[in-house]
């Protein structure tokens, strides 16, 4: 952690305190719960220390890069007894959480089939894959998705992926990514699931985060989600600053992008502010939320590891991996 940033985001925000050091962090008393939002590579050793010290934890998806970090954690806390929660924030975006809704109340029946797509730009890929090679956009990206599926289908176990992908600009720049990478994922109940990620459109393509489309069909209904924002389109000569690239701007933009939110008069609005308020709510008032246990997150992960193994192998892979 560069301490010198740390010391500029405490003067801009009002900090009590601040240190180059996260688990110096983590240890004070005054800490009384703990957000682990590092790279994606460097969840394991804060989510631990908060875990040991008995804090309830908020981490940012994915849970971990490989299964064997994420049963650590697990069974940590599980030891432990401390209350631990992975941040998919598309279960906090307004349209998916009514979604939900709509298949709670049963408007669409018994689901039998589903799909998302998500596009991204190579910009943030190269800043995604330059953190940590094993953060793909299968991995680090598609993972909303295969999560959000999860979530609507409540726990109906996978059973089978079968996965196709192309490298191109990625593979070009140094990296071992999938340009493009679509997937079929089938359920015990036979529920099949196409989902595809390509974190490789142009460096300067209008969305500041997720361009997604989502469809959920029924016995009953289908539910269909556009999730591109291209109806909120804005032009301007002075740039407008990438949401997770602080020296990338675009000219041309997608309003409402941005997977975390948007700034709006000083006040910052979307899924991650409605996720981190969800959670202070359950832990001090006991309200239930819907935050993905880490035992959903897992369930995610190993997933998107499966994608990644059938695109590598050319074969259907079969859940659980093998570990």
């Amino acid at each position: 952690m560069d301490a010198a940033q740390a010391g500029k985001l405490a003067q801009k925000v009002g900090a009590q305190f601040h240190s180059g050091d996260n688990l110096e962090v983590i240890s004070r008393p005054e800490v009384d719960a703990v957000i682990v939002s590092t790279s994606e590579g460097e969840h394991l050793a804060p989510v631990l220390a908060a875990i040991k010290l008995g804090k309830p934890v908020l981490v940012e998806k994915p849970i971990a890069l490989n299964l064997a970090d994420a049963d650590r954690i697990i069974a940590a806390a599980d030891k432990a007894g401390v209350s631990l929660r992975v941040g998919y924030s598309r279960r906090y975006k307004e349209r998916y959480l009514i979604a939900k809704e709509q298949v709670v109340q049963g408007r669409v029946g018994k689901i039998v089939g589903a799909g998302a797509r998500v596009y991204n730009s190579r910009s943030q890929a190269l800043a995604m894959l330059g953190r940590n090679p094993h953060a793909t956009p299968v991995v680090d990206a598609l993972t909303y998705y295969v999560d959000l599926m999860n979530w609507l289908l409540a726990g109906t176990p996978l059973a089978e992926v079968y996965a196709r992908g192309q490298k191109g600009v990625l593979k070009a720049a140094g990296y071992d990514a999938d340009d493009v990478s679509w997937a079929i994922l089938t359920y015990a109940d036979g529920t099949v699931v196409n989902l595809g990620v390509s974190y490789a459109l142009p460096a300067k393509y209008p969305a500041l985060g997720h361009a997604a489309r989502v469809e959920v069909l029924g016995t009953e209904g289908v539910i269909i989600l556009d999730d591109d924002h291209t109806d909120q389109l804005m032009y301007t000569e002075k740039g407008i600053p990438h949401v997770y690239l602080p020296d990338h701007t675009v000219n041309m933009v997608f309003l409402q992008s941005g997977t975390p939110g948007d700034w709006a008069l000083g006040e910052f609005w979307g899924p991650i502010t409605n996720e981190t308020r969800a959670w202070l709510d359950h832990l001090s008032m006991g309200r239930p939320c819907a935050l993905a246990t880490p035992q959903e997150a897992r369930i995610a992960l190993e997933a998107t590891l499966a994608i990644e193994h059938s695109i590598a192998t050319g074969r259907a892979v079969t859940l659980p991996l093998a570990q």
